[in-house]
C-alpha cells in the first residue's frame, strides 16, 4: 500500500500523508489485507458489491459479539427504502459496548467526567457495567419493557451513557433529548415518541450558570400524558420540585437493584434509538435506528475511518441529543475506548478543550468547524497535544483558513490527520470520510465511506463530476434510519421520491479530478442568482477569506430582476475594522461579479445550535419578516433580534 500512496502523492499538495508507521498501524490496513485489497478504492468497491463478505469481516475483525449469526445480510424485498439488515441475527448492543469489556479489561478507565466546575470522576469498565445493569433493573421495576420508549434529558456525563446502555440492555428505545432544550421542545419530542419514562438531572452547569433541568422537565411532562415516571440524577444536589409516586431518585433506585439482570438478546432489527432532527418547518423528525445496523455501522466508522483502538481516549464536543453523542458512546464502546464526557461549553475558559486533551491524554478529539473558528481569536493552544493521533471534524463544510489553522496549531502541520466526516442523524454514521489509506486534501471529505454507494447527480438524476450536484446514495446501508417515527410518507417524501429508489440527502457535493469529495452546504439552502446556482457555503467561505471576517451566514433574498440576490451577515474578528463594501468586493473578487452580495451586514453573533451550526433558515426568515419555524435548537435566539434591528 505504501508504494501506491507514494505514487498518488507526486506533485500535489496534501495536508497530511500517512507515514509508513501510521499506515502499518491503521485498523483499515488490517481489514484491507484480510479482504485482499491493495487500495482504499478496492476495499470500498468490495464493501459495496459484496456486503455479506464485507460486514462479516468487520464483525470478526473487531470481535463484536453476536449471540446468533445472520441468515441473510439483507432483505430488500419491500424495496430499498425498507431494507432489513443482518436478518435472523441476535445480539445486545450493551453487551457489545460495555459488559464484555467489564470481563476482559475490568479495571481500565471507561468513562471520565469533566464537569464545568473542574472536578473529575472516572468509572472503570467493571463499574460502568454494574451501573448500566442496575439502572436497567430499576427501569424494569418501573415497568419498562422491550420496545418501550424512554426519554433521556441529561447533561453530557457518564450518566448519559449509563442511561443509554441501560435502555439497550432491556431492549427499550432511548430518546436522547438535547440538554439545552427548553420545555416546549422537550415536550414535543417526548409526546411524539410516547415515552413512558423520562430520565433527567436536577440541573447542570453551562457557562457558569445553572440549567434547571428538573424544572424544565416538570414543565415539559405536564403536556405529555404518556410519561408515568421521572428518574432524577442528583447532579447538583439542589432542591427541586418533587411529585411523589412519579419522581424517583436515581441513586435510591439503583441501590435497591441487585445488579444481576442479564442483557436481553434481541433481533438485529430491534429498535434501539429514536433520534430527533429539526425540520425546516413543522414538527421535528424522529429517525429510528436499530441495534444491529447502528452498532456495526458506527463500529465500522470509528474503527476504519477514525482509527479508534482499545484503550484510546475520546473527547467529542457534543451532546447526546445530537447524533455525534450516540456515535461517541457506541463507537468508543464497541472498540473498548474510553470517553471523556464534557459538561458545559468547550470554550469556557477558551483553553478548556486543549487543557482536557493534555490532562486526559486524549487520542481522538472531535470538533466542529464553527468551534474551531470560535477558538482561533484566543490564540494557538498552550497545551501538550502530543497524545492526539487524530482530530475528527463534522457538522458543516470547512473554510480554508480555519482548516489550515487547525492543521498548523493542533495537528502539527500534517503530523496527524484531520478526519473530516459527514453523515447525519438519519444516516446513522457517515457518508463521506477521509481515509487512513490516502493523503488528505484541505477541506475535503476524502471519499465515500465503506459500504456507502454514493454519487453526485444533476437535476435529471445523471452522475456528474467536476461540478456541484446533489449528494445521493444508490444502495441501502445498515445504519440508515428505518423511517421517520410513525410517518412513513414523510420519510419517503424527504429522502426517496426525488430520484426513485435512490436516497437524496439534501447536500450539495462535488468530486474533483483526483476523486476527492467536497460538500457545499444544504441543497435546500441553494441560491439562484440570475440563473446561476451557488451554495451559501461558497459565499461564506469567500467572506471568511477576508482578514477582518470571523464568521458569515449567506442567504438568498428575492429580487425583481435577478430572481435572487445574496445577503451576507458577518461577525468581525475582535478589534478588526472594515466596511461592508470592502467585504462585498472581496467576495466578488473570489467568486465573480455575479455573486457580489447585494448587502453585507455586520452583527456581533450568528444564531447557532448548541452543536455550533449556523441556522441559515432562521436568518433568512428574520431578514424577510417570515415565520422562522422551529427554533428550539437555538442556543442564542437573541442573535435573531440583533439581525432584525440591523435591518
Amino acid at each position: 500500500m505504501s508504494a501506491k500512496l507514494a505514487d498518488t502523492n507526486q506533485g500535489r499538495r496534501f495536508t497530511w500523508t500517512p507515514s509508513p508507521e501510521q499506515l502499518a498501524a491503521a485498523n483499515v490496513t488490517r481489514l484491507a489485507r484480510t479482504l485482499g485489497c491493495a487500495t482504499y478504492e478496492e476495499l470500498h468497491r468490495l464493501s459495496v458489491e459484496e456486503p455479506d463478505r464485507f460486514w462479516r469481516a468487520v464483525r470478526d475483525d473487531l470481535g463484536i459479539p453476536f449471540a446468533r449469526d445472520w441468515d441473510a445480510v439483507l432483505d430488500d424485498s419491500r424495496g430499498p427504502e425498507w431494507t432489513r439488515w443482518f436478518v435472523g441475527a441476535r445480539l445486545n448492543l450493551a453487551e457489545a459496548c460495555v459488559h464484555r469489556w467489564a470481563r476482559e479489561r475490568p479495571d481500565e478507565e471507561a468513562a471520565i467526567w469533566a464537569p464545568e466546575d473542574g472536578a473529575r470522576r472516572a468509572l472503570t469498565w467493571r463499574e460502568l457495567s454494574d451501573a448500566v445493569t442496575r439502572l436497567a433493573e430499576a427501569l424494569a421495576e418501573l415497568g419498562v419493557q422491550e420496545g418501550d420508549t424512554v426519554g433521556l434529558y441529561l447533561p453530557m456525563a457518564p450518566e448519559a451513557a449509563i442511561a443509554s446502555h441501560a435502555c439497550a440492555h432491556l431492549g427499550a428505545i432511548q430518546v436522547p433529548i438535547f440538554s439545552g432544550f427548553a420545555a416546549p421542545a422537550v415536550a414535543t419530542r417526548l409526546a411524539d415518541a410516547e415515552a413512558r419514562v423520562l430520565v433527567t438531572a436536577d440541573g447542570s452547569l453551562r457557562r457558569g450558570s445553572t440549567v434547571p433541568m428538573k424544572a424544565i422537565a416538570d414543565e415539559a411532562v405536564r403536556d405529555v400524558p404518556s410519561i408515568e415516571h421521572v428518574v432524577v440524577w442528583r447532579r447538583l444536589e439542589i432542591d427541586v420540585p418533587w411529585t411523589p409516586g412519579r419522581d424517583h431518585d436515581w441513586d435510591e433506585l439503583v441501590a435497591a437493584s441487585p445488579g444481576t439482570l442479564p442483557p436481553r438478546e434481541v433481533g438485529s432489527e430491534a429498535p434501539y434509538l429514536l433520534a430527533y432532527t429539526s425540520g425546516t418547518t413543522g414538527k421535528p423528525k424522529g429517525a429510528l435506528h436499530v441495534q444491529g445496523g447502528f452498532l456495526l455501522s458506527i463500529a465500522r466508522e470509528a474503527a476504519y475511518q477514525a482509527d479508534l483502538k482499545p484503550g484510546d481516549r475520546v473527547l467529542f464536543a457534543t451532546d447526546m441529543g445530537w447524533i455525534m453523542g450516540p456515535w461517541t458512546v457506541v463507537g468508543a464502546g464497541a472498540l473498548g475506548a474510553a470517553v471523556v464526557y464534557l459538561e458545559g461549553a468547550p470554550d469556557r475558559p477558551p483553553d478548556r478543550i486543549w487543557s482536557l486533551v493534555e490532562r486526559e491524554r486524549v487520542t481522538m478529539l472531535g470538533v466542529s468547524p464553527t468551534l474551531v473558528r470560535a477558538l482561533i481569536p484566543h490564540g494557538e493552544p498552550d497545551a501538550d497535544l502530543s497524545s492526539l493521533r487524530a482530530v475528527t471534524t463534522t457538522g458543516e463544510p470547512w473554510n480554508r483558513g480555519p482548516y489550515e489553522w487547525l492543521d498548523a496549531h493542533v495537528c502539527g502541520k500534517g503530523r496527524i490527520p484531520i478526519i473530516n466526516i459527514s453523515g447525519g442523524t438519519e444516516v446513522g454514521a457517515c457518508f463521506l470520510s477521509v481515509s487512513w489509506l490516502a493523503p488528505t486534501k484541505p477541506c475535503s471529505l476524502g471519499f465515500p465511506a465503506l459500504g456507502q454507494d454514493l454519487d453526485v447527480f444533476d437535476e435529471q438524476g445523471r452522475p456528474v463530476r467536476g461540478e456541484v450536484g446533489e449528494l445521493v446514495c444508490k444502495r441501502p446501508w445498515p445504519g440508515m434510519t428505518r423511517g421517520i417515527w410513525r410517518d412513513p410518507e414523510r420519510y419517503l417524501d424527504t429522502y426517496w421520491r426525488r430520484f426513485p429508489g435512490v436516497w437524496t440527502h439534501g447536500d450539495w457535493a462535488s468530486v474533483d479530478e483526483d476523486g476527492y469529495w467536497y460538500l457545499h452546504g444544504r441543497s435546500d439552502d441553494t441560491l439562484n442568482i440570475a440563473g446561476k446556482r451557488i451554495g451559501p457555503a461558497e459565499l461564506e467561505s469567500a467572506a471568511v477569506g477576508h482578514p477582518a471576517v470571523a464568521e458569515a451566514a449567506a442567504i438568498g433574498v428575492p429580487h425583481d430582476v435577478k430572481g435572487e440576490v445574496p445577503w451576507l451577515f458577518c461577525v468581525l474578528r475582535p478589534g478588526a475594522e472594515t466596511t461592508p463594501e470592502d467585504v462585498a468586493r472581496a467576495i466578488a473578487d473570489e467568486l465573480g461579479k455575479a455573486f457580489k452580495p447585494d448587502r453585507v451586514v455586520f452583527v456581533s453573533a450568528l444564531p447557532k445550535t448548541r452543536s455550533a451550526k449556523i441556522v441559515r433558515r432562521a436568518v433568512r426568515a428574520r431578514a424577510l419578516g417570515q415565520d422562522p419555524g422551529d427554533l428550539s435548537t437555538l442556543e442564542n435566539p437573541e442573535a435573531l433580534e440583533e439581525i432584525a434591528r440591523a435591518l
